[in-house]
C-alpha cells in the first residue's frame, strides 16, 4: 500500500461526513454558506433570500429560494476535513434527505428559535433515528422577534423524544440577543464586527452568572449519568475537568444517547464558528461509526467491511446528477478500500463491470479532480454506465452488497405531452434522465389512454421537473391537471375462481386456478400482495405455480375497479386443476388473473386515498377562516397551537385529493401571510359518494 494511503488511514479520525438538516426555512442554506465562508473556501458570503448561496446553484433554487437538491461541499477546520451535505428542507424533496443520511455518520439538525420543532423537523429527526445518525442541535434565529430557546429545547424533548443537552445559552433573545454563554468553559461570546471573524472571549455578566451556573450544573449531571467512572467522581465531589467532560459528551452523542444543543444566529454571522467546532468535538469520524455491513451475493452470508484502506473495496452510490456538459456524476461513500481513476470495479448489486472515469471532489457545482477516494470519504465520478442510486460498488474479487436505500412512493401524477414532433424524441430521452436522477419520480403510460405520466412526491416537486425539462433539456411540454394516486382493496374475505379454456384447432389452453382472499390488516406494513401456495394433492402442478401467482401479481398492479393497484391483500392459492395436454403456463398465467378480479369484485371492493399530514402557520386573526377552510375540504382538524409571535400552527390529517391549489387559497385566506407544509401520512377510505365520482371518471 502506498504510503500516501497509509497516512490517509491515520487522518481518518479527522473527517467527518455531516449533513445539515432541518424544516424548510430553519436557515440551513445560510449555515452551510457560513461554513465555506470560515473555512476559507469562499470569500464573500451569499444570501439565500438574494438567490446567491453556493449550495443553492439552480435556477429553480435561486428564482424560488429554496433547496431543492442536497449539494456537497467539503470544508476544512481544525486540520478536519469536512464533508458536508446541505439537504432540503421541503417535504417534497425529502428523498434528498433520506439517501444522505444513508451515508452520513453525522447530523446536523438546524431548528428556527421562534418556531421550534416544524413538521419536517420530525421528519428528518425520524429519518435520523432509522439510520442511527448522531447528532447536535442548533437552534439558529435567536435575533428573530419571538424567539424562544428554552421552548425550543422542550419541544425537542416532547415532539421528537430527544435527550437534548444544553451546552450554550443566548445572551439575550430576539432583537437583545448580544453573544453566547459557553457553559463548558463558562465564558460569554461575542463578535466585534458584522462578518462574525472577531470573536471575543470575556467573563460570563454579573446578571447571567446564576443562570449560567445552574445551566452548567445540569449540563454536568446529563453527561456523568452516562459514564460511570465520572459518575463515581461527581458523586465523590471529586473535580472533574473540562476535557472529561467532553469526551464523554462526545461519546454519548456518538452513541445516540444525547443531543448536544447549541445556539446562534446564521444570518447575523454568530455562533457558526462553535457549531463547526462542536462538529469536530462531538460528532464522529468514519472510525467511530460500526462497520457497515453487507452480504455476499455467492455465500449469502453477513458480511461487514471496516472503515480502512487496507480492506477490500466496498462503497455505496447514494446520488445520481444528470449534468448537461459532463453527464452523469454519480455521488458514492467510500467505507472500506480506495477507488482510483481508470479502475475496474464490480456493481455488485448487478452484477456488471463499471470503469471508473473521472473521479471529482464536490464543491456544489464545481469539481476538483482527485486520483483516488480512501474509506470513509465521499466523492463523485463520471462515466458510470449502468449505476444508478442504492447500488453497491466493490472489488471484483470480494464481492459485498451494502443495504439498498428505501424510497417513499409518489403520491401525485399529471400526464404530459409534447407540444410538437421534435419534442417527442426529446422528452423520452430527458424524463429518463431525470428518473435516474431522482427515485421518487417516476414516469409510465397509462395503457388505457396511451398517456405518458409522471408521479412525484407533490406539486412542487413536479413543477421543479418540468421546469427543468424545459430549461435544461430544451423539451416544451404541456401538462394536464394533478391526478391523485389512489388505491383499492377487499373489505372482507372471499374465494376468487378464474378457468381459462380455449378450444382452437390443435391442442387448446387450460388452466384453473382457485384463490382464497383477505384484506391484510390496516396497520400491516408495506402495501403488499401477500402470497401463498397451499394447494395440495397436486391439484395445480408446481410448474404451473409461479405463472399462476405472476398473473394474479399483474392483476393487482392493473387494478380492478378503478384501474389503481390493489393493495393490502393476502392471496391464498388453495386448489385448480389442471390438463395434460392443453395447459400451459400462459393459461395458468391468465386463470390467475381472472381468480384476482373475480374475487376483489366479490370483496367489498373500497377505494383508498393518500392522506397528507398538514400544518397551515398564520397569524392568530385568520385561524377561524383557516380551520373552516379546511374543514370543508375533509381535513380532520389535530389541533391549534399559538406561540409567543401571535402566530398560530393548525395541524390536520387531509385529503391530498383535495389540497390541489391550497396555497393560492391560503395566501387568499391570510392576504399572503400565511405557510403551510404536507407530508404524506397513510392510506384511508374514500367515502362512498367521491368513490363513485371517481369510479366514473369525475375526478
Amino acid at each position: 500500500m502506498s504510503k500516501k494511503a497509509t497516512e490517509n488511514v491515520l487522518d481518518l479520525s479527522k473527517v467527518r461526513n455531516i449533513g445539515i438538516i432541518a424544516h424548510i426555512d430553519a436557515g440551513k442554506t445560510t449555515v452551510t454558506e457560513r461554513v465555506l465562508y470560515y473555512a476559507g473556501l469562499i470569500h464573500r458570503m451569499g444570501e439565500v433570500h438574494d438567490g446567491a448561496a453556493t449550495t443553492d446553484y439552480m435556477e429553480q433554487e435561486r428564482e424560488r429560494g429554496i433547496t431543492i437538491t442536497a449539494a456537497a461541499v467539503t470544508a476544512f477546520w481544525r486540520d478536519h476535513q469536512i464533508n458536508l451535505i446541505d439537504t432540503p428542507g421541503h417535504v417534497d424533496f425529502t428523498a434528498e434527505v433520506q439517501r444522505s443520511l444513508r451515508v452520513l455518520d453525522g447530523g446536523v439538525v438546524v431548528f428556527d428559535g421562534v418556531a421550534g420543532v416544524e413538521p419536517q423537523s420530525e421528519t428528518v429527526w425520524r429519518q435520523a433515528n432509522e439510520y442511527h445518525v448522531p447528532r447536535i442541535c442548533y437552534v439558529n434565529k435567536m435575533d428573530r422577534v419571538g424567539a424562544d430557546f428554552e421552548r425550543c429545547v422542550s419541544m425537542i424533548t416532547d415532539r421528537l423524544n430527544g435527550n437534548p443537552v444544553i451546552v450554550q445559552l443566548p445572551q439575550g433573545e430576539g432583537p437583545d440577543f448580544a453573544g453566547i454563554i459557553d457553559l463548558l468553559n463558562m465564558e460569554l461570546v461575542t463578535y466585534g464586527d458584522d462578518l462574525g471573524t472577531a470573536i471575543e472571549r470575556q467573563p460570563i455578566p454579573a446578571e447571567m452568572t446564576g443562570d449560567a451556573e445552574i445551566a452548567r450544573g445540569e449540563m454536568i449531571e446529563k453527561i456523568v449519568e452516562n459514564d460511570d467512572d465520572l459518575m463515581e467522581k461527581y458523586l465523590s465531589e471529586e473535580p472533574i475537568s473540562n476535557d472529561e467532560l467532553l469526551a464523554a459528551l462526545r461519546k454519548a452523542t456518538i452513541a445516540g444517547i444525547v443531543h448536544p444543543v447549541l445556539c446562534g444566529s446564521a444570518l447575523k454571522n454568530k455562533g457558526v464558528q462553535m457549531l463547526l467546532d462542536a462538529v469536530v468535538d462531538l460528532l464522529p469520524s468514519p472510525l467511530d461509526v460500526p462497520p457497515i455491513q453487507g452480504i455476499n451475493p455467492k455465500s449469502e452470508e453477513s458480511e461487514e467491511r471496516h472503515a480502512t484502506d487496507d480492506e477490500p473495496l466496498s462503497a455505496l452510490v447514494f446520488k445520481i446528477v444528470t449534468d448537461p456538459f459532463v453527464g452523469r456524476l454519480a455521488f458514492f461513500r467510500v467505507y472500506s478500500g480506495v477507488i482510483e481513476a481508470g479502475s475496474t470495479v464490480l456493481n455488485t448489486t448487478k452484477d456488471r463491470k463499471e470503469r471508473i472515469g473521472r473521479v471529482v471532489r464536490m464543491f456544489a457545482d464545481r469539481r476538483e479532480d482527485v486520483t483516488e477516494v480512501h474509506a470513509g470519504d465521499i466523492a463523485a465520478t463520471l462515466g458510470l454506465k449502468d449505476t444508478f442510486t442504492g447500488e453497491t460498488l466493490s472489488a471484483q474479487q470480494k464481492p459485498i452488497i451494502l443495504e439498498n436505500i428505501e424510497f417513499p412512493t409518489p403520491v401525485i401524477s399529471v400526464a404530459i405531452e409534447p407540444r410538437t414532433k421534435a419534442d417527442q424524441d426529446k422528452m423520452g430521452v430527458a424524463l429518463a434522465k431525470l428518473a435516474e436522477e431522482d427515485p421518487t419520480f417516476v414516469v409510465s403510460v397509462n395503457e388505457q389512454t396511451g398517456q405518458t405520466l409522471i408521479s412525484g412526491m407533490g406539486e412542487l416537486h413536479l413543477e421543479v421537473l418540468v421546469d427543468r425539462l424545459k430549461r435544461e433539456f430544451k423539451v416544451d411540454a404541456r401538462v394536464g391537471k394533478p391526478r391523485v394516486s389512489y388505491r383499492e382493496t377487499i373489505t372482507r374475505a372471499v374465494r376468487g375462481e378464474g378457468r381459462f379454456v380455449r378450444q382452437t384447432g390443435g391442442s387448446g389452453q387450460y388452466g384453473h386456478v382457485v384463490i382464497a382472499v383477505e384484506p391484510l390488516p390496516a396497520d400491516a406494513e408495506g402495501d403488499d400482495v401477500v402470497i401463498e401456495n397451499k394447494t395440495v394433492g397436486g391439484s395445480i402442478p408446481k410448474e404451473y405455480i409461479r405463472p399462476a401467482q405472476q398473473g394474479i401479481l399483474e392483476a393487482a398492479q392493473s387494478g380492478v375497479i378503478a384501474g389503481y393497484p390493489v393493495v393490502r391483500l393476502k392471496v391464498s392459492i388453495v386448489d385448480g386443476s389442471f390438463h395434460e395436454v392443453d395447459s400451459s403456463e400462459m393459461a395458468f398465467k391468465i386463470a390467475g388473473s381472472m381468480a384476482l378480479k373475480d374475487a376483489v369484485q366479490k370483496g367489498k371492493a373500497i377505494l383508498l386515498e393518500p392522506y397528507m399530514k398538514v400544518e397551515v402557520v398564520v397569524p392568530e386573526e385568520y385561524a377561524g377562516d383557516v380551520m373552516a377552510d379546511l374543514s370543508a375540504r375533509r381535513a380532520s382538524i389535530g389541533g391549534m397551537e399559538t406561540r409567543s409571535d401571535g402566530v398560530a400552527s393548525i395541524r390536520a390529517d387531509s385529503p391530498l385529493g383535495e389540497m390541489f391549489g391550497y396555497a393560492t387559497n391560503l395566501r387568499n385566506t391570510s392576504q399572503g401571510r400565511g405557510s403551510f407544509t404536507m407530508e404524506f401520512e397513510k392510506y384511508n377510505p374514500v367515502p362512498e359518494n367521491i368513490a363513485k365520482e371517481i369510479i366514473q371518471g369525475g375526478f
